[in-house]
């Protein structure tokens, strides 16, 4: 379970997070939505560890943990990014071996072996060789959560999942969602569109933009 308590965040003068507490149970999908520019990535970003906090406290099960200073090697929080963020110069496999390899020093061999049943598993089957151009704005999202899902993490994290795909992959991104649900992976899902949250989520929490 994840606990966040008294976060705040600010850049500079302005506060963007104010005092927030908020729970996330084990293998439940909390969606996080509100209005342009209330922090919602902003909050996504302090819980991944990409911004610091100002205040706040973070545990997992019961034990306190700083997420932009956890050690890679035990990666608690993973993160699927709205643009994924892929390497343009590295194919499939090589985007999702990468940090295995590197960061947690585990054998290429198995690594290799658990990215094919991963990208099996998420209907990429036969496309470990292509690079990230020659893949539809749908296989890039997805190669992205297997990317993600490769460093094991406790909890997976997604950025405005649906923002650029349209209803037939929305629908897609849901099923892999409520999938990974179903294999005891907790996300926490930021999105703008309310009904993919309804969809999708057991908890929704609204943040509201601070004046």
């Amino acid at each position: 379970m994840l606990e966040i308590k008294n976060l705040t965040k600010k850049f500079g003068t302005k506060t963007v997070i104010d005092d927030l507490s908020m729970t996330v149970k084990d293998n439940e999908i909390m969606a996080i939505v509100g209005p342009s520019g209330a922090g919602k990535t902003t909050l996504l970003r302090c819980i991944t560890g990409l911004e610091h906090v100002n205040s706040g406290e973070f545990f997992w099960n019961g034990t306190k943990f700083d997420p932009a200073e956890t050690d890679q090697k035990n990666t608690i929080i993973g993160v699927v990014f709205q643009d994924y963020q892929l390497f343009p110069n590295l194919t499939v496999m090589g985007n999702i071996t990468l940090a295995p390899t590197l960061v947690k020093k585990e054998p290429l061999s198995k690594v290799t072996t658990d990215a094919r049943e991963l990208l099996k598993r998420l209907g990429l089957e036969g496309k470990e060789s292509l690079y990230p151009y020659q893949l539809s704005g749908g296989q890039k999202q997805r190669v992205a959560i297997v990317r993600a899902l490769a460093m094991s993490p406790k909890i997976l994290c997604y950025d405005e999942p649906t923002s650029a795909l349209d209803p037939a992959l929305r629908d897609e991104v849901a099923e892999i969602i409520l999938s990974l649900k179903k294999q005891e992976m907790t996300q926490i899902v930021v999105t703008h569109d309310m009904d993919f949250a309804q969809n999708v989520a057991d908890e929704i929490k609204r943040v509201e933009q601070i004046d």
